[in-house]
């Protein structure tokens, strides 16, 4: 199954794993869960016991919607998980390409881009975060 792994700190990245319960809670770590937080045809997997777990912080998907640790999205099909359709790929790459970082303000929590990481292991600047 086509997904796109996001990690905290990370720049997200495509990869290819088996269509398998077992291969989805390795890529998360944990028990899955299945969340819907945008309205294109796609689906956020990721641990459900991320928070409890305190696991670092990742994303801010949705308003009030933080996911810590690990997650990744793929397609939905008629009655499974599918590749996550190209064209969708592409958006929520740009969407998600800066990490954040979770910052306590007087009225809550912000989450805030970190636009200067540096590059990852296997990765160069102009590639999208595609292993070389």
């Amino acid at each position: 199954m086509r997904i796109l792994i996001v990690e905290p700190d990370r720049h997200p990245r495509m990869a290819e794993i088996p269509h398998t319960l077992k291969a989805m809670q390795q890529t998360v770590g944990g028990y899955i869960e299945i969340t819907y937080p945008w309205s294109d045809p796609i689906a956020l997997v990721c641990d459900e016991e991320g928070l409890l777990k305190q696991l670092p912080f990742n994303r801010l998907v949705a308003p009030g919607s933080a996911i810590f640790g690990t997650f990744f999205l793929c397609g939905i099909g008629e009655e499974e998980l599918t590749d996550l359709p190209e064209e969708l790929a592409d958006k929520y790459m740009r969407l998600l390409y800066n990490p954040e970082v979770l910052v306590r303000t007087n009225t809550g929590y912000v989450a805030l881009p970190v636009p200067a990481c540096g590059t990852q292991k296997g990765e160069n600047a102009h590639d999208g975060g595609k292993e070389g």
